[in-house]
């Protein structure tokens, strides 16, 4: 009842983002039972059904990843002072946080389950034109098991990832006047601003500043990671047979070995991620910084690992699409409407993914604009500041894009 409450109560931009978890578990929900559909219907095609299961997959990770991302920005279930003593510490803090992601995605499960049942007729009270029905196996009954075992599949895996995202740390030691999160603290502003000069307490100031945080050390992995991606791609494009699928030439040697080069792929930008939003820190910084730059950099440093993520998702899918572009050249793709479907559905995830890191890296600088602001920066220092790391991102992600596209396009143009 107090996860419902405080969804209720929620600020209205905090209800979009659930409703957009919703959307995505809606979407994945209705890929899968269009899959089981399809099984259902084509019992020969083993192959194709297994290959489209695990299409799936990728769809799946999408929304569930932007599962995880609303519920660490959900700012009903952040501790706050005075909250413990009234019971709600930091384990049952996530236990709503994760009771409200499970709600939120078996809301938009229930919702694939009414459309799905819509287009195969299965509802009449709603009048259908039955157009999918052969597509869906409107002529043949729906195993219940299966059934419940697909559309539990992104409410579990979701709730889950949550609990995990956001379970309660042993805090480590660190200096005084900075937060767990790398921020100063409310307290040490305090004192900051309250220490003139010549006062007894002036030779603790120096204490007080943030140090930049190391670099992430991910990227090693990240290139790794991405190396072996590409190369499981340009295996797969040149071994096999079609199984029967129309794709393109390069495509139609292992389609499973392709998915699983870009999984690969995806997954090796987002370990590179942080580490490359901590190099465009570092590149703001140097050759005589000033203020602005300065503080720019030393931000987008504090920023690297909850920005970098889904940086390298977003670069993931961008070079997808610009090596399938690219593959087809100028020739129209015949894709169907649940190709398409899942398209838009793994792009919009991680663009609201990334948006929604967006949004905690601006709640987790909250403490620090506002000291800012009381020691009297100009408005035009901060937005000049966010401009430039914005820019600094875009300067190194988007070679990076490219360069990753036009590697994973050459195996499948062959």
């Amino acid at each position: 009842m107090l996860a419902l409450r405080l969804a209720r109560g929620a600020h209205p931009l905090v209800q979009i983002r659930r409703l957009l978890v919703a959307a995505a578990s809606a979407g994945t929900g209705f890929l899968l039972l269009c899959t089981l559909g399809y099984a259902l219907g084509h019992p020969e095609a083993s192959a194709g059904s297994a290959l489209r299961l695990a299409w799936c997959a990728v769809p799946t990770a999408a929304a569930v990843y932007l599962a995880i991302a609303v519920a660490r920005t959900d700012p009903g279930t952040r501790p706050r002072s005075g909250l413990a003593t009234i019971g709600l510490g930091p384990a049952r803090l996530m236990a709503l946080s994760t009771v409200t992601t499970a709600l939120s995605t078996v809301l938009g499960s229930l919702l694939a389950l009414l459309v799905f049942l819509h287009l195969r007729g299965d509802l009449p009270v709603v009048p259908s034109d039955r157009a999918a029905a052969g597509f869906l196996a409107a002529d043949q009954s729906l195993p219940l098991p299966a059934v419940l075992t697909l559309l539990a599949l992104v409410p579990l895996t979701a709730s889950l990832g949550s609990a995990l995202a956001l379970r309660p740390r042993s805090e480590r030691p660190r200096r005084a006047g900075q937060a767990g999160d790398g921020t100063q603290t409310a307290a040490s502003e305090d004192v900051q601003d309250d220490l003139a000069p010549g006062s007894p307490g002036e030779a603790s100031v120096p204490d007080l500043p943030l140090a930049p945080r190391p670099a992430p050390g991910g990227l090693p992995w990240g290139v790794a990671t991405l190396a072996a991606g590409l190369a499981v791609e340009t295996h797969a494009s040149r071994g096999g047979q079609e199984q029967g699928l129309h794709l393109p030439g390069g495509l139609a040697g292992g389609p499973v070995g392709v998915l699983a080069g870009w999984a690969l792929t995806a997954l090796g930008l987002a370990l590179a991620g942080p580490a490359l939003a901590h190099l465009c820190g570092s590149l703001l910084q140097t050759v005589r910084p000033g203020a602005v730059r300065l503080l720019a950099g030393r931000g987008l440093q504090e920023e690297a690992r909850r920005i970098g993520r889904p940086l390298g998702v977003v670069c993931a899918v961008a070079s997808a699409a610009y090596a399938t572009a690219a593959l087809y050249g100028g020739a129209r793709p015949s894709f169907g409407p649940l190709t398409v479907v899942g398209a838009v559905l793994v792009t919009g995830c991680a663009l609201a993914t990334l948006a929604t890191a967006a949004v905690e890296t601006r709640q987790a600088r909250a403490d620090t604009i506002a000291a800012l602001v009381r020691l009297g920066a100009p408005a035009t220092v901060l937005r000049t500041a966010a401009l430039l790391r914005a820019g600094a991102l875009v300067v190194v992600f988007v070679p990076v894009t490219w360069a990753v596209a036009e590697l994973a396009a050459m195996p499948l143009a062959r």
